[in-house]
């Protein structure tokens, strides 16, 4: 069963210019977008920056509003619910952000941060707050004195394990991870992985996954998205992402992946060419300014996605 169904999902950014500061044309950050989540599944998003993951993954949990399109969580529409009707599921639904830092507020030490979540949703009663604040700080691998710091006492990794703390404080089903692992160095990313990987199969959690690396996804998820200029151009199983990738953008983001075997080289894949403006989107396939395989049809047709077989979706007219 399905916990997250996104349907068309649009997302575009007004900008404002000219003497009456009106309108003067809008940033397409996400383009009709659709996709399901089922219950306890991790879900990855991959992508160069800019392509929309982190709008996309906002946007599902209502941090920012949709331009339109449908977001259905666990069987019901959410899209339009004001902020009241909202609250119950700010509590189900957490994030942890990408940049650790500046999303903790540098003047609460780490026991109020925690608990200002935990008694604004009435999480547990009050007379065992200090207990669930010292418990959580345990489970994600931090000193038991971590507790009266400052943000900026810890290191990044730590500060990446206390927005996972804060996440799950309210003990939600569902978290979108925003790249939480690319301001890190490699052998800290290994650890915040681990730690989620173990919080994932001991809270039963449902996550949406964004990322850049298509080795920590393909490692940490069960399907994957790639995304290109806020379209969706390729959804596939995790572990056939080697063997069965098709589009020419997916296999664009495999041949620039570091090589595991200094003795298995390759050439590099290098793609010509610039991402196309957001403002002003190509009327064909997104990407067909920078694809090696593309024809006269992708200039003037956007295909959509096509199933494949066995969960494999392509959005490309050359990939029989």
């Amino acid at each position: 069963m399905s916990l997250l169904k996104v349907q068309n999902l649009v997302k575009q950014f007004p900008v404002h210019g000219g003497v009456l500061n009106r309108v003067v044309k809008k940033v397409n950050a996400v383009n009709g977008v659709s996709f399901e989540i089922a219950k306890g599944e991790t879900f990855g998003v991959v992508g160069e920056s800019g392509c929309g993951k982190s709008t996309l993954g906002k946007a599902v949990i209502r941090l920012i509003n949709s331009t339109s399109g449908s977001i259905e969580y666990d069987s019901k529409v959410i899209t339009n619910l004001s902020h009241k009707e909202m609250m119950p599921y700010r509590r189900r639904m957490q994030i942890i952000f990408q940049d650790p830092y500046s999303s903790l507020n540098p003047r609460l030490t780490i026991n109020a941060l925690l608990k200002e979540a935990i008694r604004f949703h009435n999480i547990i009663p009050a007379n065992q707050m200090n207990d669930y604040i010292q418990a959580l700080i345990t489970k994600v691998g931090l000193r038991a004195d971590s507790r009266e710091k400052f943000p900026h006492e810890f290191s990044g990794g730590q500060r990446q394990r206390i927005g996972i703390a804060r996440a799950l404080a309210l003990k939600p089903e569902f978290i979108v991870a925003d790249e939480p692992v690319s301001a890190l160095d490699v052998s800290i990313q290994a650890q915040v992985l681990n730690l989620m990987m173990d919080l994932r199969e001991e809270f039963g959690l449902t996550i949406l996954f964004i990322s850049h690396d298509l080795k920590v996804v393909q490692h940490f998820c069960d399907r994957i998205m790639v995304m290109y200029l806020g379209f969706v151009v390729e959804m596939l199983p995790a572990e056939v992402l080697h063997d069965r990738a098709s589009h020419p953008y997916t296999q664009a983001l495999l041949g620039a992946n570091p090589i595991d075997d200094p003795d298995d080289r390759h050439p590099l894949t290098v793609l010509q060419g610039d991402v196309p403006s957001p403002f002003n989107l190509p009327q064909g396939c997104p990407f067909v300014g920078r694809c090696p395989i593309a024809e006269d049809r992708c200039k003037t047709d956007r295909p959509s996605l096509e199933s494949k077989g066995d969960g494999h979706q392509v959005a490309c007219w050359k990939v029989e």
